[in-house]
């Protein structure tokens, strides 16, 4: 397979690449940034803006709905944006697609009704799907050499992390000292405030965007027009039916545990804490430090798949080495540490969050080679979106329906039993599809 010019398996990286794969963190970084917020700010908005009671089947309601909608919205608009990154170019959906997640953010900051706040969470997440496909075809494709290629998505994936610490740093300052920033609609809340740092991202791109080079394995066959358009149905023809099927069925299981049981936490935590602090700040601040907590074993996960990736060469070997011990740690955080106080639950949270994020590295070196240039972003769109978006996200609809029906002794122990129960199924569900998927034939780019 042809390398680029300045893009050889020379282990020095260029002024170039170094920009590149800080544009790639930045990117991946702010993703979760943005989506994490859900899990932070929808309780207190729905305190504050919706005057719901925590624990009533109205309150489970919305936050279901605050997790459903705009993810599957997101997840759609992802499946255009997979297409359209096949058909304009990796860069030039990138930039458009960081635009549109951290303006709408923003905006959510001055919302009036939980029905607006809605509808500009959807405008976020379909930003944020679309970006997250565009991003892996761009690096997967500006570094052909494969074991560069390997680690390069693997540590640039690694800032994903960084954003859940960011963001639960920037959720613990709103809630410290939100009553010292200007008032937002008239309040100080700190939910406002968090959703409107979401605009940060926007200023650094603005000023990289000249700098950043299109993918040159897309711009070449795209100027030699040997770059067909993209249609989804060839990948479901007759020989490619079953790896489809299979991808989006264990990305839909895998990904599906966040909205399983990891952003639903924050309703968690009060529960245990309620009786060691004095108030609501308080258990916010306990909420921001636990989520803290979590992202820093999301940044170990990352790191001990960037180690593994090049040491395991099958890929549904290295898929099951962290869904196995997952079936094991995320039984024992939510079915017994939720109810041995927050120590316990934190520490297994740590361990959890590593895992799983173990998984979603996984995706991201896994779906850019087994999908060819021309079908690149799509097929890695419907991995993505329809099984890890669409498809996942039922899974928080079903931990919060079924939270309000399990047996406990009150409503934080519920949720915590609702997500231990979901995240399990979907773990052996994870575990089983996977002896279906398919294995790299190459460990270069399909073309």
């Amino acid at each position: 397979m042809p390398v680029a010019p300045g893009l050889a398996s020379d282990p020095t990286l260029t002024r170039v690449e170094w920009l590149i794969c800080f544009v790639a963190g930045l990117g991946f970084a702010f993703d979760l940034y943005e989506s994490l917020m859900t899990a932070l700010i929808v309780g207190p908005s729905l305190t504050s803006l919706g005057h719901l009671t925590p624990g009533t089947a109205d309150f489970n309601l919305w936050v279901g709905l605050f997790f459903f909608v705009p993810v599957v919205t997101g997840g759609i608009c992802g499946l255009l944006g997979g297409y359209l990154t096949d058909v304009f170019g990796r860069r030039r959906v990138l930039v458009w697609s960081i635009l549109l997640y951290s303006i709408s953010a923003a905006a959510a900051a001055y919302a009036t009704s939980l029905t607006t706040l809605l509808l500009l969470r959807c405008a976020t997440l379909a930003g944020i799907c679309v970006e997250a496909v565009a991003a892996v075809a761009w690096i997967a494709e500006l570094f052909p050499a494969p074991e560069r290629r390997e680690k390069i998505l693997g540590y640039t994936q690694a800032c994903y992390p960084v954003g859940g610490m960011l963001v639960s740093s920037a959720y613990y300052l709103a809630v410290t000292y939100g009553d010292l920033l200007p008032e937002i609609r008239g309040t100080h809340d700190a939910w406002r405030y968090t959703l409107l740092s979401g605009l940060i991202p926007a200023f650094p791109l603005i000023v990289l965007r000249p700098f950043l080079p299109e993918s040159p394995l897309w711009r070449s066959q795209r100027g030699a027009r040997t770059l067909q358009r993209p249609r989804v149905g060839e990948l479901f023809r007759p020989k490619q039916r079953g790896r489809t099927v299979a991808i989006v069925l264990a990305a839909a299981c895998t990904l599906a545990i966040p909205y399983a049981s990891l952003q639903h936490t924050p309703r968690i935590v009060p529960g245990i804490v309620e009786h060691a602090v004095a108030s609501p700040r308080e258990v916010q601040q306990m909420v921001s430090a636990v989520f803290l907590v979590q992202e820093i074993g999301s940044i170990a996960g990352r790191l001990l798949f960037a180690t593994l990736v090049i040491r395991i060469v099958s890929r549904r070997r290295l898929l099951r080495v962290f869904l196995v011990p997952a079936l094991v740690v995320f039984s024992w955080v939510f079915f017994f540490a939720a109810r041995d106080g927050l120590l316990a639950f934190a520490t297994g949270l740590f361990f959890a969050q590593a895992l799983f994020n173990g998984v979603h590295s996984f995706w991201g070196n896994y779906l850019p080679r087994v999908f060819p240039t021309r079908l690149r972003g799509t097929g890695e769109s419907l991995a993505m979106n329809l099984g890890g978006r669409v498809m996942a996200v039922t899974a928080a609809l079903m931990t919060t329906q079924l939270s309000n029906v399990v047996p406990a002794s009150d409503a934080a122990l519920r949720y915590a039993y609702a997500a231990g129960t979901t995240a399990v199924v979907l773990l052996v569900g994870g575990v089983v599809i996977s002896r279906w998927l398919t294995e790299p034939a190459s460990a270069h780019l399909p073309q």
